[in-house]
């Protein structure tokens, strides 16, 4: 499930199929999302991953939050234990330098962050289908009284092992409220954004790892 939830993450939901073309309405919605992401500094998200096996009928949750400072690329994700007690993973970059950290190996991998249009960092979850994807809008859905609009994108690269990611964009606020991510082998991986916060005041600490507050931690660098 950890290395599961960190792939995800990493690799920024990069999917797979060759059936969607890009779609007027479907742009449109898209854009108004991205502007109104683009205007913030900095963004918080509390959201729920959820990673189905459809294969081994296996479920499993998490929660987590993300931090965003899209102008900069700088990020910080914190994966919670189950309780939510404490900190289980972290993927930190400061626009150059990637961290990822795992409490339980007391390791932490260092790496320059990948820019090519091959990868797609946290930072820019609310902004992926703005490069070598393909979308179509599919009408509107009510989930407790919101209304939602879904979106499924599909990119142009065909050997990615992801055939579709389903977006749903809450209509009023033109925020993204969830990502399914259908993988080929029928697995499918699920966020839902709890919370969205902009502008939140953070200090610029929150995109570095700083070894003196994780002591016995291991380095790796792979850089």
């Amino acid at each position: 499930m950890k290395k599961i939830l960190l792939y995800c993450l990493l690799t920024g939901l990069t999917i797979s199929t060759v059936f969607a073309q890009k779609d007027v309405d479907a742009k449109k919605i898209l854009n108004q999302v991205s502007a109104k992401y683009r205007s913030y500094n900095v963004v918080k998200a509390d959201f729920t991953f959820t990673y189905e096996d459809k294969q081994a009928s296996t479920k499993d949750s998490q929660s987590g939050t993300l931090i965003s400072k899209s102008k900069t690329n700088k990020y910080r994700v914190s994966i919670y234990s189950p309780d939510n007690a404490t900190t289980e993973q972290e993927i930190i970059s400061d626009g150059k330098t990637q961290w990822t950290y795992i409490k339980k190996d007391k390791e932490v991998e260092i790496s320059d962050v990948d820019n090519s249009n091959e990868s797609l960092n946290p930072a820019q979850i609310f902004t992926i289908y703005e490069k070598g994807y393909k979308y179509v809008y599919n009408g509107d859905e009510k989930i407790d009284g919101k209304t939602y609009q879904v979106i499924d994108l599909t990119p142009e690269d065909e050997k990615k092992p992801f055939f579709k990611i389903r977006l749903s964009i809450d209509k009023a606020k033109k925020q993204i409220y969830s990502a399914v991510i259908f993988d080929k082998n029928g697995s499918r991986y699920t966020y839902i954004v709890r919370s969205f916060t902009p502008n939140v005041k953070v200090p610029e600490s929150t995109f570095t790892f700083d070894k003196k507050d994780h002591p016995g931690v291991e380095l790796v660098d792979l850089r």
